[in-house]
């Protein structure tokens, strides 16, 4: 069962002060996460920033806890602290686990996911395959439900709720068409398994909901 380990917020860079000359060093930098606007130290920043880097990890939902301690420990610049501070982003909500085979509903219930791409659309060669990136160049190919439910998941309350809505057809149904028959907990997998490539390619974040 991948247990998988993904950021949450949206990187708002470095903040500099008002200062004359000019101070090089960053005041802090600041993340935004849900209602508030977060200040790191740029150790925390770096560690932060880290659980985006290995894409193709995040693609075989290889990337972990485990993998980004090592990853941080073996930089050519070596972090010692990477466990502490890891568990402390964890803990301030800034990182989050989940196992992509297991029970989403609750950590699902805790986010919104937000897009952050270009639709892009599908291809002669692959019409099964709907692609989001930057700058009209992909990133990511996903499935058509995966597709439909990361450009209008922002809308619901929740990512919980936006699989629920997503699995109830019952407005295709009565157009004529065949019913889904999937259930929300089979439309949070097929999410689940796609959205840490989803956030390493800066393609779509997840951002905790209000208490």
């Amino acid at each position: 069962m991948p247990r998988v380990i993904v950021p949450v917020g949206l990187s708002m860079g470095p903040r500099y002060r008002y200062v004359r000359p000019p101070d090089p060093i960053p005041e802090c930098y600041e993340i935004h996460l849900g209602d508030d606007l977060i200040e790191l130290t740029e150790t925390e920043a770096a560690v932060w920033a880290a659980a985006f880097v290995d894409a193709e990890r995040h693609a075989k939902l290889e990337a972990n806890r485990e993998s980004l301690i090592q990853l941080l420990e073996t930089a050519p610049k070596p972090e010692p602290q990477a466990a502490r501070l890891v568990d402390s982003l964890i803990a301030r909500g800034l990182l989050v686990e989940f196992d992509t085979d297991g029970n989403l509903e609750p950590v699902f219930r805790r986010h919104k996911l937000l897009p952050l791409g270009e639709g892009l659309g599908s291809t002669p060669e692959e019409p099964h395959l709907h692609r989001i990136g930057h700058a009209g160049q992909p990133k990511v190919a996903v499935p058509v439900d995966v597709y439909g439910l990361w450009s209008f998941s922002w809308r619901d309350p929740n990512l919980w709720q936006a699989c629920v809505l997503y699995a109830d057809d019952s407005e295709n149904v009565a157009e004529g068409d065949e019913p889904s028959d999937s259930t929300p907990g089979e439309v949070a997998h097929d999410i689940a398994v796609h959205l840490p490539l989803l956030i390493a390619v800066s393609c779509g974040y997840l951002d905790p909901i209000s208490a």
